[in-house]
């Protein structure tokens, strides 16, 4: 970071063009100017923490092509670091913007340090989830100081944006035990956080020091994602009280954190209703005045296990479409088990295809460009210009290989009823020969 400014935002407006704007602008074929604009307004994020020196700069915001995330880490039941990592690389290779590490098990620290050290993507993390790790206590024994300090100790390995639960306050438990939510709270974070409220009688402390947790992102240049823990988790519980009056609270934060020149996502929902999508994406820009927004799925059915990864491309492409910045991928086991390489794969390319269909929908520049050339390889029946064009080659070559045509110009479908083949071959005056 240079040392006439503290932040992406704070640099912006004070009219300085950074490395990583530049970067960013040359990605998303706008101009610097506009782009400070936008980071100036927090309508943009560039999530990039002055110690992780590797990292590949991306920008966030609706204007700009949809961004992907991919939750990662050990549990109890899969502890394995080595394996971890590898769907790290895998998840970078295939187009990922961002890892989150939601490890909940073992020495969490160097797994952390090495993803700053290597990884080019932005990483994000949970703090709340690392405070009982890291310090070896109870959820009940912890204190205030025990989770701002983990907070610090995540800034200062590298993290570039932390989920931080903020918006879930004392007044939530009463709302929560009322009653009225099937699912109640399904967030993990929000979850912990309410359980230690309950247990200690204590406030929030991502809400009560909330200006503390801004000296440390401001500090190192951390994006605060301000954390959904009242996110509906079934579609029964979408656009609840409960859940708005949390956005209202995000809200709130949100103009707290731009006073102080750090930069903000808000998280969003979760499970929601095809034909809500669009409403929860309006009142979330217009309560939280244009922060980039980012959703998980939504999930637009609750009935899908092992197949949720498609009901939030769903949910995910209209979110984008609408409005939301970043989605957070969901694979096929979703609600089942920790994900394994296929199953990354798969939520993977699932949340790429909505992204790249909403940037369609949204006017994007160059967003529709891989699909022209797509169009004109299949018109020639080039199939080494397809297997370039296509977002996941491997797969459509596998697939392609394993039935192959008796004619290598069509595929075993169609065969010579093929109409790209019948329409070439009338269109320059030849023989049309089906049999």
């Amino acid at each position: 970071m240079g040392e006439n400014y503290a932040t992406q935002m704070d640099a912006a407006r004070k009219g300085i063009v950074t490395e990583q704007m530049e970067i960013v602008a040359g990605k998303e074929h706008i101009g610097t100017d506009r782009l400070l604009e936008l980071v100036s307004a927090g309508k943009v994020v560039i999530p990039a923490n002055k110690n992780h020196k590797c990292l590949d700069p991306e920008g966030i915001g609706s204007m700009l092509r949809t961004k992907i995330n991919v939750n990662l880490g050990v549990s109890r039941d899969c502890r394995d670091y080595d394996v971890e990592m590898e769907k790290v690389l895998s998840a970078v290779e295939m187009g990922a913007e961002a890892i989150m590490d939601l490890s909940s098990h073992g020495d969490t620290g160097p797994f952390r340090r090495k993803l700053t050290a290597e990884c080019p993507a932005m990483i994000g993390t949970v703090p709340v989830y690392d405070s009982v790790i890291h310090f070896k206590r109870d959820l009940e024994t912890l204190t205030a100081d025990d989770f701002i300090n983990v907070v610090r100790l995540h800034a200062e390995e590298g993290v570039d944006f932390m989920t931080l639960h903020c918006g879930i306050t004392r007044k939530t438990i009463d709302q929560i035990r009322a009653g009225g939510r099937k699912m109640n709270i399904v967030s993990r974070g929000g979850s912990l956080v309410f359980a230690w409220m309950s247990m200690t009688g204590q406030e929030n402390p991502f809400y009560e020091r909330f200006d503390e947790i801004l000296d440390i992102c401001r500090e190192y240049d951390v994006t605060i994602s301000l954390g959904d823990a009242c996110r509906p988790g079934c579609l029964a519980d979408a656009t609840d009280g409960i859940q708005i009056e949390e956005l209202v609270c995000l809200g709130e934060l949100t103009k707290r954190a731009w006073d102080r020149d750090v930069q903000v996502l808000v998280e969003g929902p979760g499970h929601v209703p095809m034909d809500q999508i669009a409403a929860n994406m309006k009142l979330q820009q217009s309560i939280c005045n244009g922060a980039p927004f980012y959703v998980l799925g939504p999930l637009v059915t609750d009935i899908a296990p092992g197949y949720d990864h498609i009901t939030s491309a769903i949910g995910g492409a209209m979110a984008a479409m609408y409005g939301a910045a970043f989605l957070c991928y969901v694979t096929p086991a979703e609600h089942l088990a920790l994900p394994n390489l296929d199953d990354v794969k798969q939520g993977i390319i699932a949340s790429k295809i909505a992204a790249h269909a909403a940037d369609i929908a949204k006017g994007v520049p160059g967003a529709r460009d891989q699909d022209d050339k797509m169009a004109e390889a299949r018109r020639n029946l080039d199939w080494e210009r397809q297997w370039e064009c296509a977002l996941d080659p491997e797969t459509a070559k596998a697939v392609r290989a394993s039935r192959a045509p008796e004619e290598e110009d069509t595929c075993s479908m169609c065969g010579k009823f093929c109409a790209v083949r019948s329409m070439n071959k009338a269109l320059n005056g030849e023989k049309v020969d089906i049999l």
